[in-house]
């Protein structure tokens, strides 16, 4: 699995050339699951590599293929194979002799609440970090926003900020605006 291409081996009797390499963008991934249903193969295994896995795994599934997880540190303990030809035919082989057992995939509305719950989160780190850069920076300006305001992403800090921003400098003027409730 990677970013550009995807390495598929079926065993060698099912076809001329066992081993092919097919690219990622959608109609590759369409025409590798028509190559396996051409091959008359039943179940697939997939190594779990970043999320380059995910969009073979939903066209394989939804193609009505037994798709299969495995993750890859399972399958490394081999030395000596180097290449994505080697890899793919290795799994290939483990999988023919029932050596490689799936990982538990959730149901897809699982899937899809866990992705949000984490770019949810992401985001909500992102944000933090964002407020963090402007505590520093205001501080490096020497503003000392954070000492007489409680949130300086809240109502009043962010008013004071907006007015700074818009080139206002005199402390009597930002102080007196709307909202700005100095801290004792």
């Amino acid at each position: 699995m990677g970013a550009d291409a995807h390495g598929v081996a079926v065993p060698p009797d099912r076809d001329a050339r066992p081993v092919q390499c097919f690219g990622a963008l959608t109609a590759d991934l369409y025409a590798l699951a028509a190559w396996l249903r051409q091959c008359q193969i039943e179940t697939v295994v997939l190594e779990s590599t970043g999320v380059y896995w995910i969009a073979l795994f939903e066209v394989l599934e939804e193609r009505g293929f037994d798709v299969k997880l495995v993750d890859p540190h399972t399958v490394r303990q081999v030395p000596g194979r180097k290449t994505d030809v080697k890899d793919c035919q290795w799994l290939q082989a483990l999988h023919t002799y029932g050596s490689l057992r799936g990982a538990f995939r959730p149901e897809d509305e699982v899937c899809v609440l866990r992705s949000s719950l984490r770019q949810r989160s992401m985001l909500v780190a992102m944000a933090s970090r964002a407020v963090q850069h402007m505590q520093k920076a205001l501080e490096q300006m020497h503003l000392k926003l954070t000492e007489v305001v409680s949130a300086i992403t809240g109502k009043t800090g962010m008013t004071i900020i907006r007015a700074i921003l818009a080139g206002e400098r005199a402390p009597p003027v930002v102080v007196h605006l709307p909202g700005y409730a100095l801290q004792t």
